[in-house]
């Protein structure tokens, strides 16, 4: 049925969304301010731990800061409870106390059509389930046991069994009172170019498929016998349902979703069933197709960040691939995708049947985001040892990402592919430089006259691809000045920044409450600016800069202000606009991160090479060590050229 826009916005008008929403929730007493009619709960769409559903009275909408999603009253109602839209807004009215218009004819009588074929659908089910328990059903049954699944998750999802007759279901249904045409209409029957129409399903174990509502709108069907022309045959188009806009399992998964954790989804019906009883109740599977944008959207209903699963082999790969392919044009902030690659040959029913859920949970910790499958489809197999050869790469780096439609993640995204490019040069380099042993300039010994095993030369400029030359006194003054009273730019720019625009602060807590500072006064400054925060005195930046001189700090406050201005950064001086002072920060975070997360990996792989000096250890050590020392000089010629000469530094 249709509805006017302005009956739609009186109801709107008159039942506030949080009286709606509020049914579901429980709203957070700390961050809600009911007088404002600002609301904030943990969200109903994915589980979690702190609070990032936010809806407002005033604008009679809703979002997720953690999953995105968005919507008014009706949307709520119908993605949470799978109502349809009519019966949403007929929830509304009766709320809001006014009587729906008159019904029009025409659409009230497609409604009945559409309500009489769901009542087809479910009596074919239920005849597909019984025959699964009679006589015929043997070697369906059989069949199944051998895949491991038990009756009772046969039965939770409905499994069938059509058996192997032209007639057997039409004949049932024409007893029931069902119509030739609603058979046809809902794809029970082949009709088209044959004198008599004849059952669509013939010997096969028959999966029915849910709506979002849980009403059976198709069928799979897996053939029985070896010789059939397709193993799965699915239901046609039909009024009811439409291929690239259902997953299998979508409403039982998202009801799972409440519970916690992030939508896993795999590529076949007995994946996700295998998965269910093995307690991963919150897979989902396409329809025989690859994964489309439609279905996209409704993971990312679900989650922000779902979990796609393939198996390991080269077909799973290059399904992999095509779905990063049409994933990454729609990534947005709260919206992406990780991968997860299974071992070569299996997929999740194998894997879990014969290791157990661990190993698919293993599975699931290791995917990989979007931008390392891209990264690896480019770079595996490669050999980039020419100046051509390495432009080529950096242009299809660029043309892939200049796909992604919105455009802070689209800069985020070149960013991160320049520093792989200029650190997978670099070690590439390092390599073929210092792999041999061979002693010469800034290159890594294996051991012998070249020196200790595992031990850098001292001779050279310590950076990969010669990308950077960096004299070996500069690189030492550097390091010189780190261990000594002179702050570390890179640090004291983020410090600075977030104390000069502490609404930096809030954008990104979880960061900067974790921040890792190698500089014990740069640490004195962070306490202190957690602590103002915390007693709710940062909220500008003369609170903060009192907060900081309560605290004792301020002479720390002061040199780190003048080192700042010395380098020309001034993105993180006071005077900076908030738009270009988060652009900076953000780029300086991601770099920072980086580079703490490759030191920790540099002593973890001298750790493993002191202990088991084998050779898979001792590559390893190899390709951190040239990326640790290409970080270090690029740090030399921030801190040497930018502090010394006055000149703007690059973080």
């Amino acid at each position: 049925m249709r509805f006017s826009d302005g009956f739609l916005s009186e109801i709107r008008d008159r039942v506030p969304i949080s009286a709606v929403i509020g049914q579901r929730v429980t709203w957070d007493r700390k961050k809600t301010n009911t007088q404002k009619g600002d609301f904030w709960a943990c969200c109903p769409f994915h589980g979690e731990k702190s609070p990032s559903f936010h809806c407002e009275d005033r604008k009679g909408r809703y979002h997720c800061f953690g999953c995105g999603v968005t919507g008014d009253h009706f949307r709520f109602l119908t993605e949470l409870d799978g109502m349809s839209f009519p019966e949403a807004v007929e929830r509304i009215a009766e709320m809001a106390g006014v009587p729906l218009p008159a019904r029009d004819a025409q659409e009230e009588r497609r409604e009945r059509e559409r309500a009489s074929l769901h009542d087809v659908m479910e009596l074919a089910t239920q005849f597909f389930q019984d025959r699964m328990q009679g006589a015929d059903g043997a070697k369906a049954r059989a069949y199944l046991r051998d895949r491991g699944l038990t009756p009772a998750t046969q039965q939770s999802f409905r499994l069938g069994y059509a058996p192997e007759s032209r007639n057997a279901l039409k004949e049932f249904l024409a007893s029931k009172g069902v119509e030739k045409v609603q058979m046809e209409a809902c794809g029970l029957t082949v009709f088209e170019d044959v004198p008599v129409s004849y059952d669509r399903f013939r010997d096969r174990i028959m999966f029915p498929i849910p709506d979002s509502r849980g009403r059976i709108i198709a069928f799979g069907g897996r053939a029985m016998s070896a010789d059939a022309p397709a193993k799965y045959l699915n239901s046609p188009e039909t009024e009811l349902f439409h291929k690239g806009n259902v997953l299998y399992n979508f409403a039982r998964a998202r009801k799972a979703l409440q519970k916690g954790g992030a939508v896993i989804a795999v590529e076949g019906y007995m994946d996700v069933i295998a998965l269910a009883q093995a307690g991963f109740e919150n897979a989902v599977a396409p329809l025989g197709t690859a994964l489309t944008e439609n279905q996209l959207e409704l993971l990312w209903r679900m989650s922000g960040e779902p979990v796609l699963c393939f198996d390991g082999d080269k077909a799973g790969l290059k399904a992999a691939y095509r779905a990063a392919d049409m994933v990454l044009p729609l990534v947005a902030p709260g919206h992406t995708a990780r991968f997860a690659l299974l071992p070569e040959g299996k997929d999740p029913d194998d894997l879990v049947k014969a290791e157990g859920p661990e190993a698919f949970r293993t599975v699931l910790e290791a995917a990989r985001p979007l931008s390392d499958l891209i990264w690896m489809r480019e770079t595996s197999n490669g050999i980039f040892e020419t100046p051509e050869r390495r432009a080529e790469l950096e242009k299809t780096l660029r043309e892939l990402t200049s796909r992604i439609k919105d455009e802070s993640v689209r800069y985020h995204y070149q960013q991160e592919m320049r520093e792989r490019v200029l650190n997978f040069f670099g070690s590439q380099r390092g390599r073929q430089q210092g792999g041999q042993g061979a002693g010469g300039k800034g290159s890594f010994n294996k051991g012998g006259k070249g020196g200790e095993r595992g031990q850098w030369n001292k001779g050279g400029p310590g950076v990969a691809a010669g990308r950077l030359a960096v004299s070996d006194s500069l690189a030492r003054s550097a390091l010189v000045k780190r261990a000594g009273s002179i702050l570390p730019l890179r640090e004291t720019c983020l410090v600075v920044a977030l104390v000069n625009h502490p609404t930096l602060v809030d954008e990104n807590f979880d960061h900067v409450e974790r921040l890792d500072l190698s500089n014990a006064e740069l640490r004195q400054l962070h306490v202190a600016l957690i602590d103002a925060m915390a007693h709710d005195e940062a909220n500008n930046r003369d609170e903060v800069v009192g907060a900081i001189s309560r605290a004792g700090c301020n002479e720390i406050w002061e040199r780190a202000v003048a080192l700042v201005r010395k380098a020309r950064q001034w993105t993180a001086l006071e005077d900076a606009a908030l738009e270009d002072a988060r652009d900076a920060f953000a780029q300086t975070l991601h770099l920072h991160r980086s580079a703490r997360t490759l030191h920790k990996e540099l002593k973890q792989a001298e750790a493993a090479l002191a202990t088991d000096p084998t050779d898979e250890n001792y590559r390893h050590l190899v390709e951190i060590q040239a990326q640790f020392h290409d970080v270090q000089a690029t740090e030399a010629l921030i801190e040497g050229f930018g502090v010394s000469s006055g000149r703007t530094g690059r973080n």
